[in-house]
């Protein structure tokens, strides 16, 4: 596949980038996909719950009332989970959600979820963008002129540049990266993928 490179202002440059099949026209592994957003999603879980259970409610460990002959079941203390403020039982505790994936499985997956972009005409190359200072409406006047103010881009730098990321910061639906910040749930999430031209080469390198 071959796309035209546009500039800042969105307009078509004579440059063209041939994207390699390797990386942009696999055929997509779904179950690859799958795994590798589940272990994202799971990842960023805090995994910080936590319940008192009855060892750790304070209060009292005297015995209600006495083991037989009150006509009522045995009662232990105050603590006990079937009263009010007692421990609960079988409560949450911390864990950890995040699990191993092969590096070889999340590049298939990572090659996949590009090449489902592509297929859907959802990449577009753009020329390796430089902001002078930290403005958002300039960011905004580059999503507008790229017909893209109303959908959700993620746009794929070669290095982090401070100013393009703040610029973009506090823009809902519009997210900067870096090549090696690049994940499967961020291509697939976005409605559109902008890739810098020097970008391109790092992603083909690093997955192929």
């Amino acid at each position: 596949m071959e796309l035209a490179v546009v500039d800042k202002k969105g307009k078509a440059t004579s440059k063209k980038v041939k994207l390699n099949d390797a990386v942009f026209g696999v055929e997509p592994n779904e179950h690859a996909i799958y795994l590798d957003v589940k272990q994202y999603l799971a990842n960023q879980r805090q995994g910080t719950h936590s319940a008192r259970e009855r060892g750790e409610v304070r209060g009292s460990t005297k015995k209600i009332r006495k083991q037989k002959g009150s006509g009522g079941a045995r009662f232990g203390d105050i603590k006990s989970p079937l009263l009010r403020g007692g421990g609960r039982v079988f409560g949450p505790r911390p864990k950890v959600y995040g699990f191993k994936l092969n590096k070889k499985l999340k590049q298939t997956a990572r090659r996949s979820a590009l090449s489902l972009m592509a297929k859907d005409n959802a990449i577009t190359i753009v020329e390796d963008l430089k902001f002078d200072a930290i403005r958002t409406k300039d960011y905004v006047q580059f999503l507008s002129d790229l017909k893209l103010s109303d959908k959700k881009t993620l746009l794929v730098l070669n290095e982090q540049d401070k100013n393009v990321y703040l610029s973009s910061r506090n823009l809902e639906g519009a997210k900067v990266v870096t090549v090696s910040e690049l994940n499967t749930y961020g291509i697939l999430n976005a409605n559109n993928l902008l890739l810098s031209e020097s970008a391109v080469a790092t992603i083909e390198k690093s997955l192929s």
